[in-house]
């Protein structure tokens, strides 16, 4: 076993005068009566359980908790909350449930914005459907005209685009306010 990693601690002259002395009336050096202690520290450690009590404080009822901010990041927080257009604590809220849960926060204004955009995208596949429908069925005089599958397209594309910025103002939004920390 090769020892390549190294442990050192500032203790005063008169502990580290104690050391040397215990370590020479075992017959050791003081590194490897460090090294025995150690591995004694640590086997110890591994068969005593540390008793971890049930809970540090009580929970609140209402969910409630108090949170002391330094200045410039509550600044940060406001600039943040604010890019995403809620409120501070609705905010503070997500990103505790986001780091908790290991889940993406999307606001639900972001959520509802996106569904519609979903059941758009649904209306236009089922139009596609029936102009297809029409055209495979030789009904080119009642069916659609060239015009529906190209404005149908433009439709897509503007999804596309609105989605596509939809994403990226949610990007912005987690580092807005990050200029004036950075100051």
């Amino acid at each position: 076993m090769v020892a390549d990693s190294l442990i050192t601690a500032r203790v005063t002259s008169e502990l580290k005068e104690r050391f040397r002395a215990v370590a020479c009336y075992q017959g050791l050096s003081e590194s490897t009566l460090l090294k025995r202690l150690v591995e004694a520290a640590l086997l110890t450690a591994a068969t005593v359980r540390p008793q971890v009590p049930e809970s540090i404080e009580p929970v609140a009822v209402g969910g409630k908790i108090s949170v002391r901010l330094r200045t410039d990041d509550l600044l940060l927080l406001r600039e943040r909350a604010k890019a995403r257009a809620m409120p501070t604590s609705t905010y503070v809220s997500l990103l505790i449930r986001s780091h908790l849960r290991s889940v993406t926060p999307l606001p639900t204004a972001e959520l509802d914005v996106l569904k519609r955009s979903v059941a758009e995208m649904s209306a236009i596949g089922r139009n596609l459907n029936q102009i297809a429908r029409t055209v495979n069925q030789g009904e080119g005089s009642n069916g659609a005209s060239k015009a529906d599958p190209q404005a149908l397209l433009r439709a897509l594309d503007d999804m596309r685009v609105y989605i596509k910025s939809l994403i990226i103002s949610n990007l912005k939004s987690w580092r807005s306010g990050d200029e004036k920390a950075n100051r």
